[in-house]
């Protein structure tokens, strides 16, 4: 027995230190397999589903192999959760001597030189600013880390932030006369001397991408790295090996060029009227599109003349700015850093502009005040495996939904993965005794306008015989509000609803009042652990399908077709089952759970496709009876602490 696999058996390290640890084959299969990666340039596909214990299963031989180990999550939450709980567990048991650092993105971090200005020059920030200002001043004089993830008190949203931290365009690395005391650079500093190195998906990806060009590095080398919530990666690389211009970055750019025709080149008028002119043209362009938000084809959007002519004017105006601010080089510099920000956004909409370039999604995104544009390539498969290749490390990748139909090749063809060994490790919970999936009879059609009224229906059902918490979970924010509106005052549950609150707070709302019921979108498809009576059902509208009006998918389907193959079952189809599965895994969080599982969409059972999301989902007792299912929820207390398997717990048949 080798020295990782003896850590998982009962007599182990970890039954020795960590109170109700259990041993469990699937941990210890996965384990093995991590420990025989023995290589450089190996990689592993592991899809370990819930309850197998997968986060222990990778720390493990980390921890034991020694060497530098990078372990990558999907979001900041699991980032902080592995850091500050899973990781300081296992270090304290198997390897008390290897040092640990959390690392982030350089916009979680305080920039000084930036507080600092903003504090010296508050002319155009309004009262909100000025307060979060004054807080973050306070904050300053105490924290250690300059992680404004401390800060409790201030919205993920909050305008100060852009004012009191940098970006890659505006950090003026050693030439900042803070630099001896930047938070970033202590940071990476800790992450450099770390034996093990905890980031998120999104830093990755950015590191990734300036290693592509030849930039420096933040994250350092790695003898082992681990992506944990793999299933996230693709979109997220995707994003990164994107062009993409926005209206806020040129807002924030014409204001630090405002900034410094005030304090360091007043002389210079000409800078601040062209900054003038440039604002107001960034935000005449957002104008040309509805107010709320939406997503969209950059390509048609050029077929609209006032689009057009608003977008070559920018592009005219960013020129311009270029050239005055090139006039002034050598004098500041921040002004100096001003002209690459702008001559690196000058080239960037040059390729917007060129949208007839192929292989790549033209798309763009609104918000209530900014327009954001990207060119999207295709696939990621050619860099992102590239890269891959070049780096002296074994790679290991992990999710609870990876594959579709029991294949791991949607996911490693989308990363080109060549030569990835594959394991599948089933969920240890008896599903059949566990839960229950109900695809109720006789409703309408996923888009027809009675729709809403059967689901409404269904969930009201549901609600009133289930003594334990309820997930309506929605693939559109238009059913969830309508869904909303009409259970709000007619319901005697807690009831929340996306965007009432943070997420966090919803969820502790949620589990705290141990019946409520929770309205949700995509956010809550993943990521969601509520274990017992506090989440005892879920109910899904629609099988979760990108919509096809979606930009990068319409690419992505166009190029599909155009190599002739079939993107409803190569694209389409595999997206919307790791989705489903995300969804369906928020039931069963542990080996006491019961519960029941509703989808309501009738596609699952009347297109030949529908076969392909059976066959993904767990294997849980089937039924298309609501009353049965009903039935099962109403008697979920008296079944309490039973092994009376859930199909004998209700009675009559199928039929």
């Amino acid at each position: 027995m080798s020295e990782v696999t003896a850590v998982f058996t009962s007599g182990g390290a970890l039954s020795k230190s960590l109170p109700g640890f259990q041993p469990r084959p699937a941990q210890q299969k996965m384990a093995a397999a991590i420990e025989s990666l023995s290589k450089a340039g190996d990689q592993l596909v592991v899809e370990a589903e819930t309850g197998t214990g997968k986060t222990f299963a990778y720390l493990a031989p980390a921890l034991l192999r020694g060497g530098k180990v990078i372990l990558s999550t999907g979001t900041r939450n699991l980032q902080e959760q592995l850091f500050h709980r899973d990781l300081p567990q296992l270090r304290d048991a198997l390897a008390p001597q290897a040092v640990a650092a959390l690392l982030k993105g350089r916009s979680n971090y305080l920039c000084l030189n930036r507080l600092e200005q903003s504090i010296k020059h508050p002319e155009d920030a309004d009262s909100t600013v000025l307060a979060q200002l004054q807080e973050v001043r306070d904050w300053a004089n105490r924290t250690r880390s300059g992680d404004l993830g401390e800060l409790a008190s201030l919205p993920e949203d909050a305008p100060v932030i852009p004012r009191v931290t940098s970006t890659i365009d505006n950090c003026l690395g050693r030439d900042c006369p803070q630099y001896e005391d930047c938070y970033l650079v202590k940071a990476r500093k800790e992450a450099l001397e770390a034996d093990i190195v905890v980031v998120n998906h999104h830093l990755f990806c950015a590191d990734l991408v300036l290693k592509d060009t030849g930039f420096g590095e933040l994250i350092p080398a790695a003898d082992m790295v681990v992506f944990d919530e793999a299933h996230q990666l693709p979109d997220i690389a995707s994003q990164y090996f994107s062009d993409t211009v926005s209206t806020r970055g040129l807002v924030d750019l014409c204001k630090d060029l405002q900034f410094l025709y005030k304090t360091v080149v007043r002389d210079a008028k000409s800078l601040s009227q062209i900054a003038d002119q440039l604002e107001r043209a960034a935000r005449d362009l957002r104008l040309n599109f509805p107010m709320d938000p939406e997503r969209g084809n950059w390509r048609d959007a050029l077929n609209q003349d006032e689009r057009a002519k608003a977008s070559t004017h920018l592009a005219e105006l960013i020129s311009r700015a270029q050239a005055i601010c090139k006039n002034l080089v050598g004098r500041d510099k921040d002004l100096d850093q001003c002209f690459e920000r702008l001559d690196l956004i000058r080239k960037r909409w040059d390729l917007l502009l060129n949208t007839q370039v192929t292989g790549y999604s033209y798309w763009y995104e609104t918000s209530q005040r900014h327009l954001t544009v990207h060119r999207t390539p295709l696939s990621v498969a050619e860099p992102f495996g590239r890269q891959l290749a070049e780096q002296e490390a074994r790679w290991v990748f992990t999710s609870a939904t990876l594959t579709v139909d029991g294949s791991f090749d949607y996911f490693s063809e989308r990363l080109g993965l060549g030569n990835a060994k594959t394991l599948i490790l089933d969920s240890p919970f008896d599903f059949a005794k566990q839960a229950m999936l109900c695809l109720p009879r006789y409703l309408p059609e996923p888009h027809a306008p009675q729709m809403a009224d059967a689901l409404i229906s269904i969930v009201r059902d549901v609600i009133a015989v289930n003594p334990g918490g309820t997930f309506v979970l929605f693939t559109s924010h238009r059913m969830l509000q309508k869904v909303a509106q009409a259970l709000t005052d007619t319901i005697d549950r807690p009831l929340m609803v996306q965007g009432q609150s943070s997420k966090r707070e919803l969820l502790s709302t949620f589990v705290e009042a141990g019946n409520g019921v929770l309205l949700g979108t995509s956010s809550f498809w993943e990521g969601v652990d509520v274990r017992g009576d506090a989440l005892t059902c879920v109910i899904i509208d629609k099988l979760p399908f990108t919509s096809p009006d979606e930009p990068l998918l319409q690419a992505r389907v166009e190029d599909c077709r155009m190599r002739g193959g079939d993107p409803f079952a190569s694209i389409q189809i595999p997206q919307a089952v790791i989705a489903m599965k995300q969804g369906a895994g928020r039931l069963v969080r542990d080996v006491t759970d019961r519960g029941v599982l509703i989808v309501c969409d009738n596609r699952i059972v009347t297109k030949r496709y529908g076969a392909t999301f059976l066959s993904s989902l767990p294997a849980m007792a089937r039924t298309r009876s609501l009353a049965k299912t009903l039935q099962f929820l109403a008697a979920a207390d008296a079944l309490k602490g039973t092994d009376v398997p859930i199909m004998e717990a209700v009675a009559g048949d199928d039929e």
